[in-house]
């Protein structure tokens, strides 16, 4: 059996490239990276799941949210959440069944706990993270209130925004009678 120059080559190349990535999976083989140390890695572990799990130690009340909305997020949101440039965060009850659903926190958002975590991961836009636990629970109680779903004199904790009952919460899924395993 004979091959020609071009399957020999096409060969070589396939060898060479396969070979490459091998030993680059082998990041000390390179002289380059580290392993993660448990700091790194808890830096990033700062997940909330739906039933709050993982909230961290904190307090924040719907009055100074109130300021903090207004000095990191009203640019973005406008002053009482309608939206331009960013996202509309307020409103949009009872569309979500019509041909033009308005989805904010208050009319689609399931869970309290979810909006805490993503403003404490993704925001404000020009400096993400960088708000403390207390300014979040702070930021979530007011754009809660801005929807009419906490009154004004509420603070949040770990312990009392899981407990917020959104409007949609039983919107998004039904119960799987499938068990959780493969």
């Amino acid at each position: 059996m004979s091959c020609s120059p071009r399957t020999i080559l096409g060969g070589a190349a396939v060898s060479y490239a396969l070979t490459t990535l091998a030993c680059a999976a082998n990041a000390d083989s390179l002289g380059i990276g580290h392993v993660a140390t448990p700091a790194q890695i808890a830096g990033w572990d700062i997940d909330v799941r739906a039933d709050g799990q993982g909230l961290p130690q904190g307090r924040g009340s719907v009055r100074e949210g109130d300021r903090i909305f207004a000095e990191t997020c009203a640019a973005c949101h406008g002053a009482k959440g309608e939206g331009k440039p960013a996202d509309r965060l307020v409103g949009g009850f009872g569309t979500l069944e019509t041909s033009k659903p308005v989805r904010t926190v208050g009319s689609y958002w399931p869970y309290a706990s979810t909006l805490f975590d993503y403003i404490r991961r993704a925001m404000p836009f020009n400096a993400p993270q960088s708000l403390t636990p207390d300014q979040v629970y702070a930021v979530s109680a007011y754009v809660l209130y801005l929807n009419n779903i906490i009154t004004e004199d509420t603070a949040l904790d770990a312990t009392s925004l899981p407990r917020v009952e959104m409007p949609n919460r039983n919107g998004l899924t039904s119960p799987d009678p499938r068990p959780d395993v493969p």
